[in-house]
């Protein structure tokens, strides 16, 4: 029924509950979950998961706010893509947020691992995962300088964990986005977050966790997991009126539509 299109499962904190977050998606009805790559040294670990179980998936890619890790070429890309049940690429992007003393002109380095995703999405034709934090004009800017305008060559992908503003999110769907929203929605602060996702259209959304991160209320302040996804579409159908189920089955659809290689598994396999 749900689908977390955004998680860590990888995270050393979750390899001794595996068992019971599994046991606890299935109770939720969160039949499947998409396993981001953050960095090149652990994404053999995040492809074993999603070798190991048919309804997880994962990705391929380096994080932009990571420093001090392998920096990735598009060879390093090729040898890895086409291992199984990779169905992005990505987290990538650009992040402002956490300088360190440096300047914006100072994160080159970040701008050039970002088109590096892009040309590699591009050359693979598979969807980028994009993290975007108080760098949203040059996030933008660079899509558009690579060629993803919704256009023929263009990819697309999904801006996750939306925090930006009304106006990025137009300018990401002009692009052929999509935006996905997480616990982040349901917190009583995010006037304007809300309101965005009052207006972002139910067909160009994916919902997801981002865990452990972001535990959405009424689990503020706890590590979050893929079961806890239905409670962001629970404030989705809230905030546009709509049935819990009718976001369920049209979030999954956009999940289908944008990954088009992680179909449902022939029969669900949850708790196996």
């Amino acid at each position: 029924m749900f689908v977390d299109s955004h998680c860590h499962l990888n995270y050393p904190e979750f390899e001794p509950l595996m068992d019971q977050i599994r046991q606890d998606m299935h109770k939720a009805q969160v039949d499947r979950a998409l396993i981001i790559s953050t960095k090149l040294e652990t994404f053999d670990a995040v492809q074993g998961l999603a070798q190991a179980y048919d309804n997880f998936w994962c990705t391929l890619g380096v994080h932009p706010d990571e420093d001090h890790v392998q920096e990735p070429s598009m060879e390093d890309f090729r040898a890895r893509v086409h291992r199984g049940k990779v169905v992005g690429i990505g987290e990538t992007g650009l992040d402002y947020y956490r300088l360190n003393g440096r300047r914006i002109e100072d994160m080159h380095w970040q701008r050039e691992r970002f088109r590096t995703h892009i040309r590699f999405a591009q050359e693979c034709q598979l969807p980028l995962i994009i993290h975007t934090r108080e760098a949203s004009k040059d996030t933008l800017e660079i899509l558009r300088q690579e060629g993803e305008d919704g256009q023929a060559r263009s990819v697309g992908g999904v801006f996750h964990c939306f925090t930006e503003s009304m106006e990025v999110a137009k300018a990401a769907l002009e692009l052929g986005f999509y935006i996905s929203f997480s616990g982040i929605v349901t917190f009583k602060n995010a006037k304007e977050i809300k309101e965005v996702a009052k207006w972002v259209p139910l067909e160009r959304m994916l919902i997801e966790t981002d865990s452990p991160y972001l535990a959405p209320s009424p689990h503020r302040g706890k590590t979050n997991n893929p079961s806890f996804v239905p409670f962001v579409a629970q404030e989705i159908a809230l905030l546009k009126g709509l049935s819990i189920e009718h976001v369920a089955q049209q979030t999954s659809q956009n999940f289908e539509d944008l990954f088009k290689r992680a179909r449902p598994p022939a029969q669900n396999t949850l708790q196996s």
